[in-house]
């Protein structure tokens, strides 16, 4: 069984993540971010996605970037694994609890993936 303090410090850690993450998108000018909040689904992968985009594959590669730079730094985190920075249309970051997807516009649209998590609690950032 969880403690009370280790789940306040679990979820203390995610929500920090997810922030910083945020910011890190917004340093790069990433468009249209949304936080998907998947720890109610059985099954989910994670317990939060983050989708984002960028508007050129050099835009989607340099949040990416940015993101793994960053939280090395301030966070001493690395990523899990790292898909898709070859092409940049579609960049998969795991950081375990917290899954980044940023996508090139056109294959965002392909993949909806806000559509397939559709049962996620979904925050809707501003664009910047």
């Amino acid at each position: 069984m969880v403690s009370a303090k280790k789940a306040i410090q679990a979820k203390t850690i995610s929500n920090d993540l997810t922030d910083r993450i945020i910011d890190c998108i917004t340093d790069i000018k990433g468009k249209n971010i949304i936080l998907l909040n998947l720890k109610d689904i059985d099954d989910a992968p994670a317990d939060y996605f983050i989708v984002c985009e960028g508007d050129s594959t050099t835009q989607v590669r340099a949040i990416s970037q940015n993101i793994e730079r960053r939280l090395r730094a301030e966070l001493h985190l690395g990523p899990a694994h790292v898909e898709g920075t070859q092409h940049a249309k579609w960049v998969c970051m795991d950081y375990f609890d917290v899954v980044v997807h940023i996508f090139h516009p056109e294959t965002r649209h392909y993949y909806d993936l806000e559509q397939l998590w559709s049962d996620a609690e979904m925050i809707e950032y501003q664009n910047v």
